[in-house]
């Protein structure tokens, strides 16, 4: 029987979603308690890999076991948990059903601060300079006229595509001094969010044109793009199926 996780968490003591060898991974910590609940061994398959730092609102997880359990068992995961990670609830979901596969979109949020904020230093990334944000979402828009994105793929990553369909790309004003950049796509490269905020905070900073932002895309090389953004300030807002 297959059973969808949906789960939230804070990225920030984490080497990123997947199990690494010398670090702990949000996914090690539920496949470690889920084991020991369940007392079967349990692995788990995530809906995405999310980097060290990055946080997630809304990840789906999935996991196989022989008998039927109980879908209120989030409440005992939760206690055995760290306090940086959050079950929401547990469906049984149909066999063929798939956190990664089956997923028609997923949805990204990086916040940004304009002004020095002492409650929000961990999970915005402050600006110090002026940005143009009507000519950022005129960037921002560009995306969704292109499919291949490996401008902003990270160097050197083993992937067997770097298409990607952007249906949404913009700015959002939320207060006085706080903004967040939301993207959704299909799917997304490897520090590909981060690498495509780094390149609108360029135009928006007018040190990059909408054209040259254009050039950046079609030319396909990282190195034309901005920098990759500091992880703190990203999230994994919400995944649809």
């Amino acid at each position: 029987m297959r059973y969808f996780i949906h789960l939230a968490y804070d990225g920030t003591r984490y080497h990123g979603w997947q199990i690494q060898p010398n670090g702990i991974s949000v996914e090690g910590e539920i496949e470690r308690c889920l084991s020991i609940l369940l007392r079967q061994p349990i692995d788990i398959v995530g809906a995405g890999r999310t980097d060290a730092g990055v946080h997630a609102r809304h990840m789906v997880a999935h996991f196989n076991v022989p008998v039927p359990v109980d879908v209120n068992i989030s409440y005992r995961l939760n206690r055995m948990l760290p306090p940086d990670i959050c079950i929401h609830k547990i469906d049984e979901v149909a066999d063929d059903m798939h956190a990664r596969f089956s997923a028609v979109s997923r949805t990204y949020h990086y916040y940004i601060t304009t002004q020095d904020d002492p409650f929000n230093r961990h999970y915005t990334w402050r600006c110090h300079y002026d940005l143009d944000f009507p000519l950022m979402n005129e960037a921002a828009a560009i995306l969704t006229e292109y499919k291949d994105f490996a401008s902003f793929c990270k160097s050197h990553t083993d992937v067997k595509t770097t298409l990607c369909t952007v249906t949404e790309a913009r700015w959002v004003q939320t207060a006085e001094h706080q903004w967040h950049f939301r993207i959704t796509a299909n799917r997304f490269l490897r520090n590909m969010v981060r690498a495509v905020v780094g390149t609108l905070v360029e135009v928006g900073r007018h040190r990059m044109t909408l054209e040259q932002f254009r050039e950046v895309i079609e030319g396909k090389q990282r190195t034309q793009a901005g920098e990759s953004m500091p992880a703190n300030a990203l999230f994994l807002e919400k995944i649809e199926y």
